[in-house]
Order: C-alpha cells, then structure tokens, then sequence
C-alpha cells in the first residue's frame, strides 16, 4: 500500500539525505548511500544500503520502503531493478544549479513539506544572489575547474554556475551542459589554451595531488600555475549537487578566488 507523505525513504545518493534533515524530515529516512556524510549523524543513524553505481537489494527490500530516491542515469540500473521489484523510485536528474533548487522544492513536495521546502530554498536564492552582488564589477577570474585527472574532466553544471556566482568565469562552460563526464572530457592543450587564472580540483573520492598538476608538462606558463592559485575542494562539498554545494562548497569557491586581481 502506498502511504502519502511516504513514511519510509531510501536515499541511493547524499544531497537526498541532508535535504530531508535540513527539513526536518529524516524520521524517515530507513536507509542511505555508503557515501552519506551530512550531516555526520547521519553514519550512525540510518544503514547503508549502497554505493554509487551499486546496491544491497536485498537490503533495501527488507527496509520495505514506500519511496527510494535516486539520482542520473548512473543509478538508471539499480532504479529497474527496483522498479520491477513493484517499489515506487523518484529518480532525480538534476546538474545545474537551478536544477539543485528545483530538487529541495520536489523532494519537499514530495514528503509533505513543501512550504518548509520553499523557504530552504529561498534562502539559498537569496545567499547566493547577495554574494554575486559584492563582487559585482569587479575583473572577474577565468577558472578550470578539475572533476577527474586521467582523463581530465571538467566541471559539471552546477560548479560552473557556482563559480560564476563567486565571481569567476568557467573556462569551459560550454562544457559544464554535456549530459554524461565523457561530454565534459579536456585535453592538456584544451586548459594550456584557456590560460585559466585559477585551477580548482575536486577528484570525486580521492585526493587532489597538486604537484602533479603543477609539474604537467607544458602547464609552467599557465596563470594559475605561474601565480601558484590551484585549489583542491573536498568532492563532499562540491560534487553533490544539493545543499554541502549551495553553502561550504559555494564558500570554497568563494575562497579560492578571494584576493585575485588582474595583473
């Protein structure tokens, strides 16, 4: 039987999760992604019952959940497979930040909290909107932005809309719409090229090695690597296209930039 608001969630990916508590509607939550941090209650409140690209269906079918929330066509799989086991999914496709917003609004309709959600996101709008504003007219930094090494990525939608609203501009924005990472896929000439000001590197789960980015060969005359402006931020803070993006990854952004000036 169908219960509405849905009783029992599981969220297969994080920025479900940390919505849900910021509404305060992490009763109910029975189970989350292996990589759910925030907040850090989270690890040992709720079990884990996947990873990204995998999950324990067995598990999440004896959770009995009412609703499982997924997230892009990485998760299209296990969504099937849940699909056919007769559970109800909302799979979530969101990769710009409009699209980030959008997702506190269904997901708050979704459970019954729309007002609640509503205002979360106001205030994010509003944040955001009043960060873009001091630094209005200001020279504005051209920024690469690394979601992989090898191959080299670039930033996804929602980083570049990010990195915009901090006050500097995406070297390869065009790219940040491509619908899968392989869309998003730059050579060494590509970045030596765009002659960035600032590198910021996120190596979704691993660390960023900064001398390696540093040492690349024929990188020494970038700007950035000139001016020794590269930047790793935690792909906890970033690459979750929810709420750790719109505030301590937001921050991040807005701290790497700080101080430059156009030479």
């Amino acid at each position: 039987m169908r219960r509405f608001p849905p009783e029992r969630i599981v969220c297969l990916t994080e920025e479900t999760v940390e919505t849900l508590y910021l509404l305060g509607e992490h009763d109910r939550i029975v189970g989350v992604s292996g990589y759910a941090v925030r907040p850090p209650q989270v690890r040992r409140e709720k079990p884990r019952v996947s990873a990204f690209t995998s999950a324990d269906l067995p598990k999440i079918l004896a959770l009995e959940p009412d609703l499982v929330l997924a997230f892009s066509d990485l998760q299209a799989d296990i969504v099937a497979d849940l699909a056919r086991a007769g559970i109800a999914v909302h799979l979530f496709n969101q990769r710009d930040l409009a699209g980030c917003l959008a997702m506190i609004r269904t997901l708050g309709a979704l459970v019954g909290a729309s007002e609640k959600a509503e205002t979360l996101a106001q205030v994010y709008e509003r944040d955001l909107a009043a960060a873009a504003e001091t630094i209005r007219g200001r020279p504005r930094p051209r920024v690469y932005f690394e979601e992989w090494d090898e191959p080299m990525i670039s930033g996804i939608g929602w980083v570049s809309d990010l990195i915009r609203a901090a006050g500097g501009d995406d070297v390869f924005s065009e790219l940040s719409r491509a619908q899968g990472a392989k869309g998003r896929i730059v050579t060494s000439e590509q970045v030596i090229a765009a002659a960035p000001d600032i590198i910021l590197a996120s190596w979704c789960g691993k660390k960023v090695n900064v001398e390696r980015i540093r040492m690349r060969p024929g990188w020494a005359a970038i700007p950035a690597i000139v001016a020794g402006r590269i930047h790793e931020i935690k792909s906890p803070l970033i690459l979750q296209p929810g709420p750790a993006a719109l505030t301590d990854g937001f921050a991040a952004i807005r701290a790497a930039l700080a101080g430059w000036s156009k030479v």
